[in-house]
C-alpha cells in the first residue's frame, strides 16, 4: 500500500500542473479542470494525428521517490511540475503491469494503461532532465522513468494523504508500454 502525496491540474496545455488541495477524478473521463479530460486523446501531438483515438493518458501518476532521485541528481523538481496529476510514495509505479488497478483513496479508482513517453519538454523546463529520466537496464533496453499513464474506471475525490491500493491483473502480466 502506498499513499498520494500531492494532486495536481491544469486547466491549459502547461508543462507545470499546480497542485491542488483535491482533485475530482471522472469515470470514463479523467482529472475534473484539466485539459486532458475527455474520452479522446487530448494531447496536442496525438490530436495532431488521429483526434478519434481513444485516450488512454486521462491520468499522469509519477512516484515521489522519482523526485527524490532527481533533487539528489542536482534538479529542482517538486509535484505537478512534471505534468503529473497524481504524485505517490511507496508503490512501484514502473514495476506494475498494464491493467492494474489502483483505488486512489476510498472511491476512485484507476486503471494503468502504460508509459509517460518522456519528450523534450523535460529538457526546457531544465536542462538534462529528459537524460535523468531515461536509463538502460543490464541487456540495454531504454527504461523510462517518468511516470505512468492509467484512465479512470470509478470516479471519486483524490487528495494528499489518501491511500493507494495496488490490484493486480490475472497472469500472464504484460508489462508496461509506452501509451
Amino acid at each position: 500500500m502506498g499513499t498520494v502525496t500531492a494532486v495536481s491540474r491544469s486547466a491549459q496545455y502547461t508543462f507545470h500542473k499546480p497542485n491542488a488541495d483535491v482533485v475530482r477524478l471522472l469515470a470514463g473521463l479523467g482529472v475534473e479542470g484539466d485539459v486532458h479530460l475527455g474520452e479522446t486523446v487530448k494531447h496536442r501531438s496525438r490530436m495532431r494525428r488521429d483526434p478519434t483515438q481513444p485516450n488512454l493518458r486521462q491520468v499522469h501518476l509519477i512516484h515521489a521517490e522519482l523526485h527524490d532521485e532527481l533533487r539528489a541528481a542536482g534538479f529542482v523538481v517538486q509535484p505537478g511540475q512534471l505534468g503529473e496529476n497524481v504524485t505517490t510514495a511507496g508503490v512501484d509505479l514502473l514495476g506494475l503491469p498494464a491493467g492494474t488497478l489502483l483505488r486512489l483513496g476510498g472511491e476512485a479508482v484507476v486503471e494503468v494503461t502504460g508509459l509517460r513517453n518522456p519528450c523534450v519538454q523535460l529538457d526546457r523546463f531544465q536542462d538534462g532532465l529528459l537524460e535523468a529520466v531515461l536509463d538502460r537496464d543490464a541487456d540495454g533496453a531504454l527504461i523510462r522513468k517518468a511516470g505512468i499513464m492509467a484512465v479512470v474506471r470509478t470516479g471519486g475525490e483524490v487528495r494528499p494523504g489518501d491511500s493507494v491500493d495496488v490490484v493486480l491483473p490475472a497472469e500472464p502480466h504484460a508489462p508496461l508500454q509506452p501509451v
